[in-house]
């Protein structure tokens, strides 16, 4: 039986999840890179079904090099790091799958990537990605679209003053959430807010109410799903909101130097600012966390008839692996997608944002149904 070579880039608490995942697997050989020699190490001893290989992720050379090699890349890089390795793996002509969050609008690629014949598939987490497969989906469903309002965010399950917040990826990618400008819908039009503004109060069966702000995470659905109005808001526990945005005024997030000390040495505050926040912002080792997702799309059928779609996830932290809800709700997506290239399944040419693959009914009840059996399972109501 031949078996299919899949690379994934990446050895941090996605990548591990996505790697893990895939190796279960008998028909695939997957390979993880990374350069923390230490951490591929413990990847190995932990599932020793995995192969490992440490790299400069950086070097686009190097990437494009392993590329050539695997029948499917997966990508769970920093944003910063990901519109690189995209254009790599594309000069590759090799299939991807990516959860990056890159800055940059992957779509620019898109020429790019049907000219080599290769499908990548990007924002393939949970959101962006899980959640723009619903909204694709609803849309898909309504000759108007109306209004879309997509609400997700990690939190651990005890609270601890002042952030009462841990992050489930990395803490850098957090903060430029918070200073992104957020682009949005609204009668019609995209316009830029700022990020942290317009909060609102959810109240989430099973846990109680959470504050919701405006972030930049509607990406590709800007340009691909036509409503009236459509918003992103991230989930945080009360008071989260209020203090970063205060840290955010002080210029705590900046990227641009400063000197300080004696000496005037030049430092950039969002370096500093991570540097503190990272060790208050990690889950110890067994420390338990949920993910929150609420995705809202209404609008009118072909008949006229108004229309509402709505979808609930309150995934929790899995005691049996180990695997934090983050990891499960973010890796999984990326995972089944990637057996879906290999297998055939979808096929699409060209940069493709998850909303398309909810095009197809196929496609779309199959990753819902490896969802369920991963034991992450969305609540729906019409």
């Amino acid at each position: 039986m031949k078996r299919h070579r899949v690379l994934v880039l990446g050895a941090g608490m996605i990548g591990n999840t996505i790697a893990d995942d895939l190796s279960r697997s008998d028909r695939l050989e997957v390979t993880v890179a990374d350069i923390n020699k230490q951490v591929l190490h413990d990847m190995q001893v932990a599932n020793p079904r995995l192969n490992v290989t440490r790299q400069n992720l950086t070097d686009p050379a190097a990437i494009r090099a392993m590329a050539d090699e695997a029948d499917i890349v997966v990508g769970a890089l920093p944003s910063r790091m990901g519109r690189a390795a995209l254009e790599a793996v594309i000069a590759a002509g090799t299939n991807y799958v990516d959860i990056s969050f890159m800055s940059e609008d992957a779509l620019e690629l898109d020429d790019l990537a049907r000219a080599g014949g290769v499908t990548a598939v990007t924002d393939c987490g949970v959101a962006p990605g899980l959640s723009n497969l619903l909204v694709g989906y609803a849309a898909d469903q309504l000759a108007e679209v109306d209004e879309v309002r997509v609400y997700v965010g990690g939190l651990p399950v005890t609270r601890h003053w002042p952030y009462e917040y841990k992050a489930g990826f990395a803490p850098h990618d957090v903060i430029e959430e918070y200073t992104r400008p957020t682009r949005i819908i609204r009668n019609g039009s995209p316009v830029e807010v700022p990020a942290l503004t317009e909060p609102e109060t959810l109240e989430i069966e099973g846990l109680g109410s959470v504050t919701a702000f405006l972030t930049d995470g509607l990406r590709s659905l800007m340009q691909t799903i036509p409503a009236t109005n459509m918003v992103e808001k991230t989930i945080r526990y009360p008071g989260h909101c209020e203090l970063m945005a205060v840290l955010r005024h002080m210029g705590l997030f900046s990227s641009d130097t400063i000197a300080v000390g004696p000496d005037r040495t030049e430092v950039r505050p969002i370096d500093v600012t991570s540097a503190l926040l990272f060790p208050q912002w990690t889950f110890t080792q067994h420390e338990e966390d949920l993910t929150i997702m609420r995705i809202h799309v209404s609008g009118r059928d072909g008949h006229g008839e108004t229309r509402v779609f709505e979808w609930d996830l309150l995934d929790r932290y899995d005691q049996d692996s180990g695997t934090r809800s983050m990891s499960r709700c973010t890796a999984f997506p990326a995972a089944i997608t990637a057996q879906l290239i290999l297998d055939g399944r979808f096929e699409r040419p060209g940069v493709c944002a998850p909303e398309m693959m909810a095009q197809n009914q196929d496609v779309f009840d199959h990753i819902m149904s490896e969802l369920k059996q991963r034991g992450v399972v969305l609540t729906e109501s019409h």
